[in-house]
């Protein structure tokens, strides 16, 4: 429940402590990976910060129709590298980008190829032991993108039938499991990413797509003929979506923890929310019309790393 009589103040001092910026930072399991730099030095040193950012995961990261990247996450990315030119007097720090598969953005990180990763990828407990996650900036869910004449409407009515998932995603893992338990009785295959998947839809290789709903929402906004589309299904998974920045730099992450908490409070962040959720956006200027969820306006008050997976605080 948001609190509305809290002053800005007092909403900094509570965000400062669970970001870890007034406490003592948690230990992280160090990933088994060649030794790198401090992101802070490295970015000082080469005056270049390198963005990990996807193709097709509308609307966190994309590419527009002119082929450059945009989205929500892209744009909070930008943000803590504005932040950064400012508070590091590195007014001519430079931006590479490098676009990632969800079987790459991992690697990306925790090899040092890239400084920050900007999609949309879950905070889980697995991947805490090969990258580190800021606060969480969404909250999605997993449900079915279906043709709307299909007759399904939940994950039971798929016995006897063909879903695809994102190779390597939480979907695909809950999958796996929902199969091991009797829960699933069908046949999965995987794609590369939200726009492979789509086409084995497209094609009727698959009778349904399971993967984050704000994912599937653009896909059915963008798609020649929305209408021929429906989102069904209760949730099968709660996603706090992250951004991914590499283990045992905590000098780094709490500065973006820091950037992006104070985005949130002041409310700039509500800004890019409406901007890319709630209005017009390239390249169809289709508007997606979700309205902010529970989870995330009370993000937006309390900004924080924990997720639901930890225990114990």
């Amino acid at each position: 429940m948001t609190i509305s009589w809290i002053g800005r103040t007092t909403a900094m001092l509570l965000v400062l402590g669970a970001v870890g910026l007034s406490a003592p930072l948690r230990a992280q399991t160090p990933a088994e990976t060649p030794k790198q730099p401090p992101t802070l030095q490295k970015v000082r040193e080469t005056g270049v910060i390198t963005l990990a950012h996807r193709e097709s995961s509308i609307p966190f990261s994309y590419l527009d129709a002119n082929k450059r990247p945009v989205g929500y996450a892209l744009d909070l990315c930008l943000r803590v590298v504005e932040a950064m030119k400012r508070d590091y007097k590195m007014p001519n720090l430079r931006v590479e980008y490098l676009a990632v598969t969800p079987a790459q953005r991992i690697p990306s990180i925790a090899e040092g190829k890239a400084d920050l990763e900007c999609g949309n990828t879950t905070n889980t407990a697995a991947r805490r032991k090969q990258a580190a996650f800021t606060i969480t900036h969404y909250f999605a869910g997993g449900r079915l993108l279906v043709r709307s004449d299909s007759g399904i409407q939940r994950l039971a009515d798929m016995r006897g039938k063909t879903i695809v998932v994102n190779a390597g995603s939480t979907h695909a893992a809950f999958l796996d499991k929902a199969q091991q338990k009797g829960l699933f009785a069908g046949r999965i295959i995987e794609a590369k990413d939200a726009d492979a998947a789509f086409a084995e839809l497209e094609a009727k290789r698959a009778d349904a797509y399971l993967h984050d709903d704000i994912v599937l929402f653009a896909l059915r906004a963008n798609s020649k003929d929305p209408k021929q589309w429906s989102v069904v299904g209760e949730f099968t998974t709660v996603e706090p979506l992250a951004i991914m920045l590499r283990l045992n730099d905590p000098d780094f992450k709490k500065y973006v923890d820091f950037v992006l908490s104070r985005a949130m409070i002041d409310g700039d962040v509500a800004v890019l929310y409406r901007k890319w959720f709630q209005s017009p956006i390239p390249p169809k200027g289709v508007t997606l019309a979700i309205p902010v969820n529970p989870l995330l306006r009370e993000q937006f008050s309390f900004p924080t790393d924990k997720v639901g997976d930890e225990v114990g605080g």
